[in-house]
């Protein structure tokens, strides 16, 4: 059973992950959305255009140089497996990826041309291997996306930096997906100022979380949503009670909403950010001044087919 990463821990991954991730801005949101004390957390400018790296690159770095040498390998959406194959290519091994065969051409391009190998499988398939843990019949080292203690523990340098750049911090908005984020940046924030809210961001089509907290126990639902980089239809026994402690509230967003979040973050701040990366900012500006005070919102990764991106920016 996963338990938080300790200060200790999260200080020796820091410098573990140093020649690897960048230390990224934090900017205020645009005039024009109208929202005070509001600032983005910008990801996107990590080597692989998301926060990914912080955890995969921690993890493929604390393997001996033996299990490295085997290979590593994960299942993704597309930013787990960028970062994996950065992280392979920086230690000279080799990175297998299972992903969807709906994952958007962009991710998949870039895992190749990271030196990656992507496996292309249906989203059942992908799901059913992740359950049955596929990977203990396979050679490679695999880094699971969510659960594996050093990719919680590489995620939790964000929380440190969103402390060192903004002290008074009142609420962090944290994307959810598997949960390794909001476990890696939770368990940093509430070691150091455990007085901040942190409020877990789903998609309204895609909302696991929020059904587990309601039922009290892990749910699974089904998943409809554009935001493919938190499509995870289910929280895992081991990290529900890790996220139902973490999470002072759940925030839904509806599609039209993330997709006008996503233009006009391109449009006004000038950052490209694909749905998943654009959830938190969506949620925060639904949240009145009064109810949220200094807050950050971390814009997580900007991996998004051009295509899909000119549809969003067309939209009236």
């Amino acid at each position: 059973m996963p338990t938080f990463p300790t200060l200790e821990e999260i200080g020796v991954a820091r410098a573990r992950i140093r020649p690897a991730v960048r230390h990224t801005p934090l900017v205020p949101a645009d005039e024009r959305f109208r929202a005070d004390d509001l600032y983005l957390k910008i990801e996107t400018f990590q080597p692989v255009g998301s926060f990914k790296l912080r955890g995969v690159f921690n993890a493929v770095a604390a393997l001996s140089e033996a299990e490295r040498r085997l290979g590593v390998s994960t299942v993704s959406a597309g930013n787990t497996a960028q970062a994996l194959a950065w992280s392979a290519r920086f230690f000279g091994v080799a990175a297998r990826s299972l992903m969807p065969e709906t994952a958007p051409a962009a991710k998949i391009e870039s895992v190749r041309e990271f030196g990656g190998e992507p496996v292309l499988v249906p989203v059942a398939e992908l799901f059913r291997y992740l359950r049955e843990e596929g990977w203990k019949q396979e050679p490679y080292a695999f880094i699971h996306p969510w659960t594996h203690r050093d990719v919680m523990t590489g995620h939790a340098s964000l929380g440190l930096e969103v402390l060192e750049d903004l002290p008074d911090v009142e609420t962090v908005l944290v994307p959810v997906g598997g949960g390794g984020l909001l476990a890696g940046v939770g368990a940093a924030l509430r070691a150091l100022k455990p007085s901040v809210r942190i409020v877990a961001v789903e998609p309204e089509g895609c909302a696991a979380l929020h059904r587990s907290l309601e039922a009290g126990r892990p749910m699974e639902v089904d998943c409809r949503t554009i935001a493919d980089g938190v499509a995870v239809p289910y929280i895992t026994g081991e990290m529900f009670p890790l996220l139902r402690e973490l999470a002072s509230s759940v925030a839904l967003v509806s599609e039209d909403r993330l997709k006008s979040t996503v233009k006009r973050l391109a449009l006004w701040n000038k950052l490209v950010a694909e749905p998943s990366g654009a959830l938190s900012l969506a949620a925060a500006l639904a949240i009145p001044r009064e109810q949220r005070g200094k807050t950050i919102a971390l814009v997580t990764g900007g991996s998004i087919d051009g295509d899909k991106l000119a549809g969003i920016l067309s939209i009236p």
